[in-house]
C-alpha cells in the first residue's frame, strides 16, 4: 500500500503493519520492541515508564469531556496500565488560526483539573499556529513520566493458562458519545464518553493483588484488538463469555442497527487485566469498591486452545473467532 489511509489511525491491523514495517524498522530498540502503552526505561536506581499520545478528537467538545480532559487521562491512563505512578506531563498544542480564544482556555482548564485530580504536574510544552484550513481547530499532544514501584513487572510474558480477564466497566460509551455528537442523530440519548483518568483504581490493584499479570486500556480497536496483542504468536488463546461482558442497554440501542460491535469500539475510561484465577474475585471486589468500577466483570479466561486465538462463546454456546480489526469504524475518535 503506497498511501496512508484512515485504517493506519484505527489501532488495528494496518496500524501493527504501519509500525512493524516503517517504525519498528528503523526505530528498532528492546524498549520499542515491546509495544507496550509505555516504554518500561531503566535508571540508576529504579525504572520510570515514558509514554506519549497525540489527540486529533473531532468534535473537540463532546458529552463527558473535550479533547484537553482527554488528553490528559488518555496519556495518564497509558502510564497507569503500564504499573505506574504519574508524575509530569508535558503539553503541545498545534492551534489552527481563527480559533476561538475562549475555547482553548475552556480546553486549558479542564487538562488542568483533570491533571489535579490524577495528582500529575503538567511541566512543560510547546504551541504552533498553522494558518486557517491548515489543522481542524486543535491537536494536542501529551507525553507523561512515572515511577515504577519496585517489584511491579507488568508483561504479556506473564500470562499463564488458566488466568482471568477483567474488565472494569461498560463499553462503548466513548464511541458511541462520540458518533451520536458528531452525526447529529435525532436520538435522544444520555450516553456520555467514559473518559477519565484510571490510576486510582490501578494503583490499589497492583498494592494489594500480588497476581495482576497485565493491564492495558482498550482504546483504538477496542477490547478485541488488546486481546488479540496479547495471544499474538503466543502458546495459549482467550475465551470470552459473552453473557458477563458490560454494555449498556443504551450503547446495544446505538450498536444493534448500526450494525457495531461494542468490543471493537475504543474507551477512554476502562483497562483489562489479567490476573491470577485464585485471585480473580477479590481483584474484581477491590475494582467495583470504586465509582468507575461497579459494572467491572469477569469476561473471560487465559486457555490452552486453539493457540494465538481470541474466542468468543456465545450465548447459545457457540465459539466465534474474534479477529483484529481491519478496518476504521470511526476515526478521529480520540
Amino acid at each position: 500500500m503506497a498511501k496512508i489511509i484512515k485504517a493506519h489511525g484505527s489501532g488495528g491491523q494496518y496500524s501493527r503493519e504501519l509500525v512493524r514495517d516503517i517504525f519498528l524498522k528503523h526505530f528498532d530498540n528492546q524498549a520499542l520492541a515491546e509495544l507496550s502503552d509505555a516504554a518500561i526505561l531503566p535508571l540508576e536506581k529504579g525504572r520510570i515508564a515514558f509514554a506519549t499520545d497525540s489527540h486529533v478528537i473531532q468534535p473537540i467538545f463532546y458529552p463527558g469531556g473535550n479533547i484537553g480532559k482527554l488528553a490528559v487521562a488518555g496519556t495518564v491512563n497509558d502510564l497507569a496500565v503500564s504499573g505506574a505512578v504519574p508524575k509530569y506531563l508535558s503539553c503541545g498544542l498545534i492551534l489552527e488560526e481563527g480559533f476561538d480564544l475562549e475555547d482553548l482556555e475552556k480546553i486549558v482548564l479542564s487538562m488542568a483539573e483533570t491533571a489535579r485530580l490524577t495528582g500529575v504536574k503538567i511541566v512543560t510544552g510547546d504551541t504552533k499556529v498553522v494558518g486557517h484550513g491548515e489543522a481542524d481547530k486543535i491537536y494536542i499532544n501529551t507525553s507523561g513520566i512515572g515511577i515504577i514501584p519496585e517489584n511491579v513487572d507488568l508483561s504479556p510474558k506473564n500470562i499463564q493458562i488458566g488466568d482471568s480477564i477483567i474488565l472494569s466497566g461498560n463499553i462503548g460509551d466513548h464511541a458511541t458519545a462520540i458518533l451520536l455528537a458528531r452525526e447529529n442523530f435525532t436520538v435522544h440519548s444520555t450516553i456520555q464518553s467514559d473518559c477519565h483518568p484510571i490510576n486510582a483504581i490501578t494503583e490499589k490493584l497492583i498494592r494489594e493483588i500480588s497476581g495482576v499479570r497485565v493491564m492495558r486500556d482498550p482504546t483504538r480497536g477496542g477490547v478485541v484488538t488488546v486481546l488479540n496483542e496479547f495471544v499474538e504468536n503466543r502458546n495459549f488463546g482467550i475465551r470470552l463469555f459473552e453473557e458477563t461482558i458490560p454494555v449498556s442497554q443504551e450503547v446495544m440501542g446505538v450498536c444493534e442497527p448500526l450494525g457495531l460491535d461494542p468490543l471493537y469500539l475504543a474507551n477512554e475510561g476502562k483497562f483489562i487485566c489479567i490476573v491470577a484465577r485464585e485471585e480473580a474475585v477479590k481483584s474484581l471486589e477491590l475494582i467495583q469498591c470504586f465509582d468507575r468500577g461497579k459494572e467491572a466483570r469477569i469476561i473471560g479466561e487465559v486457555i490452552e486452545n486453539p493457540k494465538s486465538k481470541v474466542l468468543l462463546r456465545t450465548q447459545l454456546g457457540t465459539d466465534r473467532v474474534l479477529n483484529v480489526l481491519s478496518h476504521e469504524i470511526l476515526p478521529r475518535i480520540c
